[in-house]
């Protein structure tokens, strides 16, 4: 099966390979991601991926506990692959804990279900159509994640063969998108996550 890859990259990559994203979300000049559009932003309304989520889901305690949440409330635009609450009863006890020493594990796991800039369900649904059945995803954590499809769901699988499918995507606010899913993706190595705020180098 030929696999068609979408690089992401917060210092300039193009945010599909196919060109089929939404929104013009890099430079192309080797800057980072720009602002969502103003058409985005009148869309989406006032509120921010960190705002617009629930404060007491245990994505967003977790993103808090790892200083995410600032990242989530700043200009973006970024993809987030939300899962469900339930989700989290499959990590192994103690993964979320919000101890300082756990951080850099939170920040692994979270960011790996971030991309850089805004890419709509059709967006991913085209590139998996262009690639003969299957793309991957380069997340924020350096790792990538692989979309194909069944029936009519995008299927997401992580490193260690972990699906999840998306079940509400679009949600859209003033710095990307939010599209839930219904099982946690793990990067290969969480604890080896980027520092908050910190770029991940190509």
């Amino acid at each position: 099966m030929k696999t068609r890859a979408i690089a992401f990259g917060l210092a300039g990559a193009a945010l599909l390979a196919t060109g089929a994203c939404s929104n013009k979300s890099t430079t192309g000049n080797g800057a980072a991601p720009e602002a969502q559009t103003k058409q985005a932003q009148k869309m989406a309304g006032t509120k921010t991926i960190a705002a617009g989520l629930a404060p007491t889901s245990r994505f967003m305690a977790a993103a808090k506990s790892a200083g995410l949440d600032q990242t989530l409330a700043g200009p973006g635009p970024y993809t987030v692959f939300v899962p469900d609450d339930a989700a989290f009863n499959g990590a192994p006890a103690g993964t979320f804990d919000p101890k300082p020493q756990n951080r850099a594990q939170i920040t692994g796991i979270l960011t790996n279900l971030i991309l850089p800039g805004t890419v709509m369900v059709a967006d991913i649904g085209k590139a998996i159509d262009n690639g003969k059945g299957k793309t991957l995803l380069g997340t924020m954590a350096g790792s990538t994640l692989s979309a194909t499809k069944d029936g009519g769901n995008i299927v997401l699988t992580d490193s260690s063969g972990h699906k999840a499918k998306i079940t509400q995507g679009d949600e859209q606010y003033t710095n990307g998108v939010v599209h839930h899913i219904d099982t946690l993706l793990m990067p290969s190595n969480p604890s080896k996550g980027p520092a908050v705020g910190q770029k991940v180098r190509k």
